[in-house]
């Protein structure tokens, strides 16, 4: 949670009615933005139906909606491509819906994110971005990520940590 949005746990059966495009599992509980689910919604619900059949939940290391704590829309998605290797390692990516984009959603849920990832004991969360997605890029930095290399088609960025601090939240 934050001082704007809800991280909400998704679950199996929010993923499965996001992937069917019905927003409401008849307990009036979802509701959406106009735009959402995006396609990448889509990818992150199928992947995370996928890996709760093959695995298990992968909770806490699973999917969030991105919800407005003024309504309770659903305005896009934050979350973890899975659980942290051996190494203490994640991966994370995010998404807004075009109308929420701009107002600071995306790297105030991505900040949350990597304190929940730190609250777990991770120790170096990674993303990445296309050359051109510069948005992308300045959410990544206000979160507190650094650039760590490109390739030809994207930018990685990443965040360590290496000592026992406790995490905190340096724009509560």
């Amino acid at each position: 949670m934050t001082a704007r949005l809800l991280l909400h746990p998704m679950s199996v059966g929010e993923a499965e009615r996001l992937l069917a495009g019905a927003p409401d599992g008849g307990d009036g509980g979802d509701r959406w933005a106009p735009g959402y689910p995006t396609e990448g919604d889509v990818l992150a619900a199928r992947r995370f139906v996928g890996t709760c059949a093959d695995t298990g939940d992968p909770h806490p290391f699973g999917n969030y909606e991105i919800r407005l704590r003024e309504d309770g829309r659903a305005i896009g998605g934050v979350g973890f491509h899975g659980p942290a290797d051996e190494n203490g390692t994640v991966t994370i990516g995010y998404g807004l819906v075009p109308s929420a984009r701009g107002s600071g959603y995306a790297s105030e849920a991505l900040r949350a994110l990597l304190l929940l990832a730190r609250a777990q004991g991770v120790t170096r969360v990674k993303g990445d971005a296309d050359h051109d997605n510069t948005a992308s890029h300045h959410v990544m930095t206000a979160a507190g990520m650094r650039p760590a290399g490109q390739d030809e088609r994207v930018r990685y960025f990443e965040t360590t940590w290496t000592d026992a601090t406790p995490p905190t939240d340096p724009h509560p």
